[in-house]
């Protein structure tokens, strides 16, 4: 596999940790330990809170549009971390959330969701759910648009973020503008050519995903909410920016739910990355990287702008 990989990733590869998720504890505790603080330039406010009862948020806001008020109101990205349902909290991405922040500009509220095995589905989602609903309701209190709502997120924040998508839709609400599925886990079943294939590959492969979904599901039959791929009826969804890269089992399984957005008539942004696996969207040394973070906030402006 490695003669496919991007020449600027493959030379960071050796250095790239072990993802082994058999014991959710440990690895956490090894993640939290790699997390280096990120240092907040002077024209952005970062606040923690609890909303919607219990669920932990950390909100980005520019201190421009904080200056404004209502007035000069911005579009708003609720956004969930990765980490195969498993790992991963804010402060993991607390350096894209600034970025996005700043160069979107935008609102981005950050969600501290519950983690499997020890809050299996649908512990998560209904975090997510609850901090979305938050959002609509209080937007305007932060500087944010209650009309533009985003929702996004990488790997199974990406679920989280799809199946979101889902469910405002059925329940006839919040209005969201857009979606950002960035190599998004989306198909418990892990039975496309992309996951046969790589049962080994960098960062994640096929036997850490279906830990993940074991860890997730915890036995429970699997609705669309918990696997959005499993959904039926894809139409009158929000748009969609959607991201697959080439040498991650996940990667067909983001191609297909876009094909399956675009046949249901929902406007797709689709972007394979060739020499790219599971995760090096995050490895900034490398161009194909930096196109990917900037093509996700380009397109986040512009859903923005139009909605």
């Amino acid at each position: 596999m490695e003669h496919r990989i991007d020449p600027e990733l493959l030379a960071v590869l050796p250095y790239l940790p072990t993802v082994d998720i058999a014991d959710p504890t440990a690895f956490r505790a090894s993640q939290q330990a790699r997390t280096q603080p990120v240092q907040r330039p002077d024209g952005l406010l970062v606040e923690d809170r609890i909303v919607a009862g219990n669920v932990p948020v950390r909100i980005y806001l520019p201190k421009d549009a904080a200056a404004t008020g209502p007035a000069g109101a911005l579009g708003v990205l609720v956004w969930f971390h990765g980490g195969g349902f498993v790992f991963g909290d804010v402060d993991s991405s607390d350096g894209s959330c600034v970025a996005t922040a700043l160069e979107v500009g935008c609102v981005v509220v950050s969600v501290e969701y519950r983690l499997a095995p020890e809050h299996p589905f649908p512990a998560g989602f209904e975090d997510a759910w609850a901090a979305l609903c938050w959002v609509a309701e209080h937007a305007s209190s932060f500087g944010a648009d209650p009309a533009r709502i985003a929702v996004g997120g990488v790997s199974a924040g990406g679920a989280l973020a799809a199946a979101l998508a889902l469910r405002a839709r059925d329940e006839g609400g919040p209005a969201l503008a857009y979606q950002v599925l960035d190599t998004a886990v989306l198909d418990d079943r892990l039975d496309t050519p992309s996951m046969r294939e790589f049962e080994t590959a960098p960062l994640w492969d096929r036997h850490q995903a279906a830990l993940s979904w074991q860890y997730y599901l915890a036995g429970a039959e699997p609705t669309a909410y918990a696997a959005p791929a499993r959904a039926e009826d894809l139409t009158n969804l929000p748009p969609a920016y959607i991201t697959a890269n080439e040498l991650d089992p996940l990667r067909d399984e983001a191609i297909e739910y876009a094909c399956r957005l675009i046949r249901a008539g929902v406007r797709v942004e689709l972007h394979h990355r060739p020499g790219t696996f599971h995760g090096s969207n995050a490895i900034p040394t490398a161009d194909v990287s930096r196109r990917a973070t900037a093509d996700i906030r380009r397109a986040l402006r512009v859903a923005f702008e139009v909605a």
